[in-house]
């Protein structure tokens, strides 16, 4: 007897799915969920590469928006002195005007008094312009050699009271937008920083982790990097001794013994008077700056209890007796420029195109600088960021 159920096709089931059709877009599908599942970290969120390069940006722009807020509030100081002793200037002649006005005033009522002269004098007398009655040679006869003097003085004083009234005006003027542009500058330095601490709290503890191998991986280069450039100066130092030495013998060999002690002297004596001036200067400036390291970078800060970088830099080169200007972009002209190989304890070293750093030099590829907020003024490697940071380096004039 025949079976009533229908037989099935054979090769229809797979993995218990009826059809090949069902099977293909079933797996298609987890396969589809499976990649938005695996992309969605990445792509709501940037690397840490990304991350790193973002607040490395950020610390940067504050840096160079710190120098503006420096820049800004150093002319902000001088502009108030300058309308403080202008408005100084302007009370005191303002008193003198005052004066001459009352002696001019006593000149003219006692003329109108005795009747010794016309009305017109005492308009003369008490006007606000009388520089314009000085062409009146009728009226200037009348005047007594005194009476000269007082209208002469006067004339001075008002004339003067008002250039340094205009003057004092304009300077206020210009301490306004001196003011408005440090507030500018301040507002973008911390603007830049929370969104650097913004960005840095976001991480996950493996992120930070990863961030610190990183951070420790660009240090190790940076070292190497200063360890080839001490090797580079040491065999530079030793080619020039050399050179000295040979010279040296020549010299003894083609004078006499007189002559050789004679030259010899004069020559010592030219050349290690300079050096060991600027020697001294410069071994003074790094022991100040290496007794800060520990202190706290602010923004800023000119010290005592913290810097910013220009603010270490300027402090350090005061101790040796040398005055060097606030903010970076003035400090770099402050002295000769020399190459990097050429680099001496105590010059300035400078970073970036738009020269928003700098560190004192110690040798051997290293510097004490105070590097950003967050951070400690430390001794580094001048390829801190890479060679390519390096904008120039500046020995003190």
């Amino acid at each position: 007897m025949a079976s009533h159920r229908k037989s099935r096709p054979t090769g229809t089931r797979v993995a218990g799915i009826r059809t090949p059709a069902l099977a293909t877009a079933a797996l298609t599908s987890v396969a589809l969920l499976s990649q938005t599942a695996n992309a969605t970290p990445s792509d709501d969120r940037p690397t840490l590469e990304e991350v790193e390069k973002k607040v490395d940006d950020l610390y940067r722009q504050a840096g160079s928006a710190t120098e503006k807020y420096n820049a800004a509030k150093e002319k902000t100081t001088k502009q108030r002195k300058k309308v403080d002793t202008l408005l100084d200037d302007v009370a005191q002649r303002t008193q003198k005007l005052n004066d001459a006005r009352e002696e001019l005033g006593s000149f003219a009522s006692a003329q109108y008094r005795t009747g010794a002269s016309v009305p017109e004098t005492a308009t003369l007398l008490l006007a606000d312009s009388p520089q314009d009655y000085f062409d009146q040679n009728q009226l200037m006869n009348r005047l007594t050699g005194r009476q000269k003097t007082a209208v002469d003085d006067y004339v001075t004083q008002q004339s003067e009271t008002m250039k340094k009234r205009r003057e004092a005006t304009e300077s206020l003027e210009t301490l306004t937008d001196s003011q408005k542009d440090l507030k500018t500058a301040k507002s973008t330095v911390q603007k830049k920083l929370a969104t650097a601490r913004e960005l840095l709290s976001e991480l996950t503890a493996e992120e930070k982790a990863r961030l610190a191998a990183i951070e420790k991986k660009k240090q190790q280069e940076a070292a190497r990097k200063a360890a080839e450039l001490a090797k580079q100066q040491a065999a530079q130092e030793e080619a020039e001794r050399e050179r000295r030495e040979e010279a040296a013998r020549q010299q003894e060999s083609g004078s006499g013994s007189s002559g050789t002690s004679d030259g010899t002297g004069s020559s010592d004596s030219g050349s290690s008077t300079p050096g060991t001036s600027t020697g001294t200067k410069a071994e003074k400036a790094i022991a100040f700056a290496r007794a800060q390291i520990g202190k706290p970078y602010v923004w800023g800060a000119t010290g005592p209890g913290s810097y910013d970088c220009s603010g270490l830099t300027q402090a350090a080169w005061k101790a040796a007796g040398v005055t060097l200007p606030r903010v970076t972009y003035d400090q770099v002209n402050a002295g000769t420029t020399v190459s990097v190989s050429q680099a001496q304890p105590g010059d300035l070293v400078f970073f970036y195109d738009d020269i928003s750093h700098v560190g004192l030099y110690i040798g051997d590829g290293m510097m004490i600088h105070a590097p950003k907020p967050g951070a400690y003024v430390r001794e580094e490697s001048i390829f801190y960021d890479g060679e390519s940071s390096i904008y120039s380096v500046v020995r003190p004039a």
